[in-house]
């Protein structure tokens, strides 16, 4: 009779086994190339709600620690601010130029003793050029000159796209203002 050791290292080796041939035997598709299958540049233009901008404010902060308010910003790197935005979309980098889409969703300011945050929003097209939306999240870590986001998929022409974000902070007017050039690399495409 066999020992209970013996049982259990014969069981475990083919567990083991079972695992490799599964993994080696599913019908994965073969490395993808690094290469995107599409590319797009779109710059979001945010004007904050400061108590005096409202006909042209894009944002406003919805929650603010005890500390804070809602029309400034807290301090210690805004941390537990949360603000959300209806933005602009355009293709240069010009506020003006004729709007493409909007940039729609929410920032929090995530940490005390880095000036950071975490985005969650999409890129909503109504256009000639462009029907439906991408989403993104991810942190922000605003005082780096690029920062990665994923985009984690979308709707129309977008439908079920993924890839990365690069951001890069543009413009910068002390509180009120910023505006981001986006770099869109999508490596699934439908």
């Amino acid at each position: 009779m066999r020992s209970k050791h013996q049982i259990s290292s014969h069981f475990l080796k083919v567990i083991f086994l079972l695992l490799i041939l599964g993994c080696s035997a599913s019908p994965r598709k073969s490395m993808r190339s690094r290469r995107p299958c599409k590319e797009m540049v779109f710059y979001f233009h945010d004007i904050i709600y400061n108590g005096k901008n409202f006909k042209n404010a894009t944002s406003a902060i919805v929650g603010a620690p005890a500390w804070g308010n809602h029309t400034i910003l807290a301090n210690n790197n805004h941390f537990g601010n949360v603000v959300v935005f209806d933005d602009p979309i355009t293709l240069d980098n010009n506020l003006h130029s004729p709007p493409v889409g909007r940039a729609q969703g929410l920032y929090i300011y995530d940490k005390k003793e880095i000036f950071t945050s975490w985005l969650g929003f999409s890129f909503v097209f109504n256009s000639t050029a462009h029907k439906g939306s991408i989403n993104f999240a991810g942190a922000d870590p605003l005082m780096n000159k690029t920062r990665d986001i994923s985009v984690i998929g979308g709707t129309g022409d977008f439908f079920m796209t993924r890839g990365v974000a690069t951001l890069m902070t543009d413009a910068f007017e002390g509180e009120v203002y910023f505006r981001l050039r986006v770099d869109i690399k999508f490596y699934e495409c439908w």
